[in-house]
Order: structure tokens, then sequence, then C-alpha cells
């Protein structure tokens, strides 16, 4: 078998695979090249951009910038500025007590500069710079060290700002102690206009002839003694705030012609107050004006409380300045032992032919009927009041000194207080009672004011014990002389609203919110209001 020839063309095919295979690499090197060029070229790019956010961040962070949080930084010039300058201002007061008022007046000017920065900085929104900070740091640091050299130490500081501290303290509580006496001469003190109305109808009843002779035909009209109408005693020496009860009291009545008015005052405003509800009328309501001299009853061998009037040391006691008495003003008050505050427990003598009479304080106004109160079941009780312990008043602990035997030993000290003002008598069952005598013989037992401070609230509230008919608190809401918090649906939807406390309406430290109520039943079409109340 034959071999088959050499065959010399498949070498040249080999040469030319070859050169396919070394332009392919020089393609693949090339690429490599290139990527490696765009890589490169890519990462030297980032730089320049991560370069620029912050600083776009940097000046949004500065433009918004907040002084607070730089105060608060202790890494920040505005933080060492502001502690220099409290070091500073110690350092103001020590130099001023030393005299040495150059120090003190370059302090000055240099805390001046400390504020200027910092307000240019919370105008721009920028923080300080130390350039801007260090040449006041240092003027200001020098005049610190110059102040240490003085001996103006910390210990030195400490004891002069400790010293300035208690005098402000004893300033502030003196200050506080005149406000309060300041405030309670205000408000036992009679108004201009008051005094004024007094003598023009004190004038007008001893030239007026016809005056007198219509009180006396009240005096003996039958209405003051049939039980049939609705009755109501006021006892006061207050003419205008008077006035407002009764006017009050007839303008929301349904028929305001069967309302029989018992009013008591002193032999001074008697004329005043006689006049007025003559010259007026009060839709043909009947009013009694009497003057409490006129009680021969009513004297030191009856009454405890005329006996300690006239003692002498009952005079000092509440006649005295209230500026001696340690700060003590508002149990001097001559009002808590003024008879016509304690004729309230004389009620049955004041009108004996009664059976059932309501108490009206002189502070109080009357927004809706009160007939209603008279058909209010007592159950045998002797006075209906509104109870207080669910506002900011107190039970008989708070009243009462349950430290002394003849108190704790008679009375339940969680027992619930209650409130004079408006009040339900039935006079039947105080009778019955003989409340009054049990009034006498506490007040006996008080003559050292061991069992309570002062007032007729505490006496009421142990005379009255066991014999209080709780009445519903839409009759009688209270506060308006002291509380400026009172909610108006609470106003609108009482019966009558008591101006207790120091701040009464007719005073120029009323309240105003509430002095609307008090103005609505003045006679402001009367002359002699025109002329000396308004004015």
């Amino acid at each position: 078998m034959r071999r088959r020839p050499t065959e010399y063309r498949r070498p040249a095919r080999r040469r030319l695979i070859g050169w396919i295979w070394f332009l392919l690499g020089i393609f693949l090197l090339a690429g490599l090249v290139l990527f490696v060029v765009h890589h490169f070229h890519q990462v030297q790019s980032q730089p320049s951009v991560r370069e620029k956010t912050p600083v776009t961040e940097q000046v949004h962070h500065e433009s918004n910038l907040n002084l607070t949080q730089e105060l608060l930084s202790s890494n920040s010039y505005a933080r060492q500025l502001s502690d220099q300058m409290t070091l500073a201002k110690a350092y103001i007061v020590i130099s001023k007590e030393h005299g040495n008022l150059k120090l003190a007046w370059e302090l000055s000017s240099q805390i001046r500069n400390c504020q200027r920065l910092l307000s240019q900085a919370a105008i721009k929104g920028e923080p300080i710079t130390q350039e801007e900070s260090d040449p006041v740091i240092t003027s200001l640091a020098q005049l610190i060290y110059k102040a240490q050299d003085l001996h103006y130490d910390i210990s030195t500081t400490i004891v002069t700002l400790k010293s300035h501290t208690n005098a402000l303290e004893e300033r502030a509580k003196a200050a506080i102690a005149q406000t309060a006496e300041f405030g309670h001469i205000a408000s036992e003190s009679m108004p201009k206009g008051l005094h004024c109305l007094g003598i023009r109808l004190t004038e007008e009843w001893y030239g007026n002839p016809e005056i007198k002779r219509r009180v006396e035909e009240q005096r003996n009209s039958p209405r003051l003694v049939d039980n049939n109408l609705y009755h109501f005693c006021v006892f006061s020496d207050n003419v205008l705030a008077t006035a407002v009860v009764v006017n009050s009291t007839v303008s929301n009545a349904d028929h305001p012609q069967q309302l029989v008015f018992h009013i008591v005052t002193d032999r001074v405003n008697y004329p005043a107050m006689a006049a007025w509800f003559v010259l007026n009328d009060f839709k043909g309501c009947t009013v009694e004006v009497r003057s409490i001299e006129e009680f021969s009853w009513l004297n030191a061998s009856c009454s405890p409380v005329v006996k300690r009037i006239s003692d002498p040391k009952t005079k000092e006691y509440y006649f005295s300045s209230g500026l001696d008495q340690g700060g003590q003003s508002k149990f001097h008050n001559p009002k808590h032992i003024s008879l016509l505050n304690h004729l309230r427990f004389y009620i049955p003598q004041i009108v004996p032919n009664l059976e059932k009479v309501i108490f009206l304080d002189d502070d109080v106004v009357v927004q809706k009927d009160l007939t209603p109160l008279f058909s209010v079941e007592l159950h045998g009780n002797v006075i209906g009041a509104v109870e207080t312990c669910l506002e900011a008043y107190h039970r008989y602990y708070k009243y009462l000194n349950f430290s002394h035997p003849i108190i704790s030993s008679k009375f339940d000290p969680q027992s619930c207080g209650w409130a004079f003002g408006v009040n339900v008598f039935d006079l039947i069952a105080w009778k019955k009672n003989d409340v009054t005598a049990r009034y006498h013989y506490w007040e006996e037992q008080n003559a050292e004011q061991t069992l309570w401070r002062t007032g007729t609230l505490p006496v009421g509230l142990v005379s009255f014990y066991g014999l209080v008919e709780p009445l519903d608190r839409r009759w009688h809401v209270l506060g308006l002389g002291f509380d400026m918090e009172i909610d108006d649906r609470l106003i609108e939807s009482a019966a009558v609203v008591h101006y207790s406390g120091s701040m009464k309406p007719w005073l120029k430290l009323a309240i105003t919110r509430y002095k609307s109520q008090w103005e609505r039943y003045l006679n402001f079409a009367h002359q002699y209001v025109r002329e000396c109340v308004m004015r």
C-alpha cells in the first residue's frame, strides 16, 4: 500500500490562523487599556463631587444657625462669651460694693461688646469665629484677672452674691406683705363715689320732709308681717351695694310686688339708706329700713359681742394699725366685730312675726327668681346653705382649733363647711332649737379667741352644727371677689353670685371680668349716681 504524498499547504493555513489570534489579542489588550483608563478617570472625578457636597450642606447648616445650641455647646465661642459675661456681671456687683466704679465701667463696656457679637451672630445666622471672639475674650479675661488681683476671689463673690440674694428675698417678702396690707386697706376703705352718694342722700333726707313721712308710712305697712309674702333680710352700711341687691332681686322675680325687704343699717348711714329706697321705685316691692340703734334689746347684758366691743383690749386688737400685727391684718378687720355682721344671729328678734326669711349679704347679685327657695324642704333644720367643701374652701378643721378639748369633743373635723351670703332660715325651727342662745354660748367660750381666730363664719358653723340643710350649689356661687378662674357657665347658671373676697365690685381693685354682672343693676339714670359714682 502506497503512502500519501506530503501536503505542503497546511502550514500556510496555520500561519493565517496565527495572525487572526494575534489581532484578537491586540484588540483585547486595547480594550483592557481603555477600561483601565476610563475607571481611573472615574476614580479621580469622584473626590471632586464628594468635596462639593459637604460645602453645600455646611452652608445650609450655617444659614439655619441655632444660637441656643451654640450657647449650650461646650466648644463654641458663644458659650465662652456667655460664661465670661456671667462672671463679669458678678464682678460688676462686687466692684461697685468696693467703690471701684472704673472697673465696673470697663466690665460693663466689654459685656456690651459680648452682647453685640452674640446679636450679630443671631442676625447673620453664622457661628462666632475665633477671629471675632479672641479680642473680646482676651479683654474680658484681663479684666476678670484684674478683679481677682483686687481680692475679688470666688469666695468673696459667693458671699457677696449670697448677701444680695438674701437682701432681695427680704425685699420681696416686705413687698408681698405691703401689697397684702395695702390691698386690705383699699378693700376696707370707702371709695370717694360712695362717700359722695351718701352725703347727697343725707342732704336729701334732712332737706325733704316728704321722705321722712313716707318712711313712717312704710314702717306701719301690714305687708311687713304678712307670712304669705316673701321676706328678705339685708344688713349693710353700703347704700349702693344694698341697692344692687334689692334691684337685682326684684328684677329677676316673677312677682316683685310680693317681695318684702328688711334692711338694717347703722345710725350714720340710716338717712342715706332710707332716702334712697324712698326716692326709687323697685317694681312695687316693700322696703323697710331700720337703724341698729333702735334695737334696745341688743345691749351688753344680752349680747357677748356688744360686751366685747366695749372692751379696751378688743378696740386695740381690731382698731390698731394692721402693720403692727405681724402681717395678720386680715384677722384684725373691724368688720369682724361689727354688729351689722353679727345681726344675722338675731333675725328672730328683728322680725319676730315672720316664719321664714332669706338672708342676703350686701356683696351678692341675684340672677334668678329666689321665691322657689322658700319652698325648699329643710327637713326640720334651721338653715339652708350651700356646702363649700368641694371648692376652694375648707372643712371644719380649717376654721376651728381642734387642739382645744371643747372643740374636739363636740365637732367632727371632717364635717363639711358651708357659706353665709344666701341662706334660707326657718325661724320656727330657730326658736325651737334656741340657736341665738347657742351663739351666745360659743361667743363667751371664745372670749380669748382660743377656739377660732375671728369672723362670723366659724361661730356660725358651731352655732348651727347639725341644723344645716344642704342646698343645690346653683343657688349660690362664691368667689367672684378673689377667684379669677370661675367657669362662665357656672356663673350663668347660678341663681346668686357672691363677690366673696376683698375685690368687691364697687372698688377699683375689682376683677374686671365679673364687674359687669354687678354694674348691670346699678341705677345709672339716677342723678346722684351719675354725679358721684360715674364721675
